[in-house]
């Protein structure tokens, strides 16, 4: 029987987060390994909603899905415009973007040192 992957390990978490994005329909997630150049966080995950309505859905559902484990963001924003939404849980902060905005904002390019892992719907 495989071993529970605890939610502590701020790796975990991030995956975890990944998939609860995939589970709402967010598009091109990726998490951004910043442990060996930044102390800031551990993780960036970054994903790509495809309306404000849907920012919206994934933020609120990644928040009660962490809660349920535990977990709940220590800081929260972007919620009154929704283009661009944070969720601060320390070691993993999520980063929910409309393409535009995304775009614009080029987190990518900012921290593209950092090791990368796409995450791709397995259906």
């Amino acid at each position: 029987m495989p071993r529970k992957r605890k939610l502590d390990d701020p790796k975990n978490l991030a995956e975890y987060i990944s998939k609860l994005i995939l589970q709402k329909k967010g598009e091109d997630i990726q998490i951004f390994d910043l442990r060996k150049i930044t102390s800031i966080t551990d993780f960036f995950v970054i994903c790509t909603a495809t309306s404000d309505v849907n920012a919206k859905a994934i933020a609120d559902y990644i928040s009660e899905e962490t809660k349920k484990k535990g977990y709940k963001p220590w800081h929260s924003e972007g919620y009154t415009n929704l283009s661009w939404v944070l969720l601060d849980f320390v070691d993993v902060v999520v980063h929910i973007f409309l393409k535009e905005t995304r775009k614009y904002y080029n987190l990518e390019g900012l921290w593209g040192d950092a090791d990368i892992t796409y995450i791709k719907d397995e259906v």
